[in-house]
């Protein structure tokens, strides 16, 4: 009987299969290697935040903002807490912007010692009977209690000679002024927007100059007020308090300002 001769089969393989599960296999190796060997240590990453913090100012409040290593170990789920961080790291400023205990306490009791000085100006002028003839105030920043005195009560028009008939006032405003001898006064004169030009006073500010000097020689020569914790200024037309364009306006503008600040004994 003839021996026949079976045909070899041929193998039919996806080689490049195989290679490619291989490499992929090696390659998630190599990736979880990478992986276990890129611990980081935390404790040194946020000393050197900090470090950099305090140096550079490159964060705000770093130690917040690192807080327990999150932002280094979490990976991509720090990114769905992103606005937890952004608080955390603005907490350094906004405590900044909170007001100064110190200060605080410093502006109050300015604040109350104008005020009680304020009382007390007014119960003397109660007293001396003159608060028809004055007018008492503080001023917004609570630095001076002010004693207004009307120009045409002091003062002829445009004169710097103080008449008999306004002495009673001043005399008794002096009288007030004695008890805060320690303080600083500030005497302003103060004129309206009508032009002056004579051969005395070329001007309304020579004009208001020589008004608040004449209160001031009669309160140091007159009343024997300390004249080292006294000053006169003027200030011509500079500082209305009312509108010029009325007679009325134009006589409240015509004054006399004299200022006792409460922050000196």
């Amino acid at each position: 009987m003839a021996r026949s001769k079976k045909k070899e089969e041929e193998i039919k393989t996806d080689g490049w299969k195989d290679t490619f599960s291989d490499l992929m296999n090696l390659l998630l190796c190599f990736f979880v290697l990478l992986f276990s060997m890129s611990n980081v240590d935390e404790v040194k990453y946020a000393e050197l935040v900090a470090s950099l913090s305090n140096s550079f100012s490159i964060f705000n409040g770093g130690a917040q903002a690192i807080g327990d290593g999150m932002l280094v170990s979490s990976g991509a789920s720090q990114l769905n807490n992103l606005d937890e961080y952004f608080s955390d790291m603005g907490k350094a400023s906004e405590s900044e912007n909170e007001e100064d205990p110190l200060a605080a306490a410093m502006e109050q009791e300015q604040r109350e010692q104008t005020e009680q000085l304020y009382e007390d100006v007014v119960e003397q002028a109660v007293q001396k009977q003159i608060e028809d003839s004055i007018d008492v105030s503080i001023d917004s920043s609570y630095q001076y209690v002010m004693i207004s005195l009307s120009g045409d009560l002091l003062f002829e028009s445009g004169s710097a000679d103080i008449p008999d008939g306004a002495k009673r006032v001043l005399d008794r405003v002096g009288d007030i002024l004695k008890n805060y001898s320690g303080k600083l006064i500030k005497i302003e004169g103060h004129t309206d927007n009508v032009p002056i030009s004579n051969s005395t006073f070329p001007s309304n500010l020579w004009l208001s100059t020589a008004r608040a000097t004449r209160v001031y020689e009669y309160l140091t020569d007159v009343k024997r007020l300390k004249p080292k914790n006294l000053e006169a200024s003027g200030r011509g037309e500079s500082m209305p308090v009312a509108d010029n364009s009325t007679a009325r306006g134009r006589a409240r503008n015509r004054r006399v300002e004299i200022k006792i600040y409460s922050n000196t004994n």
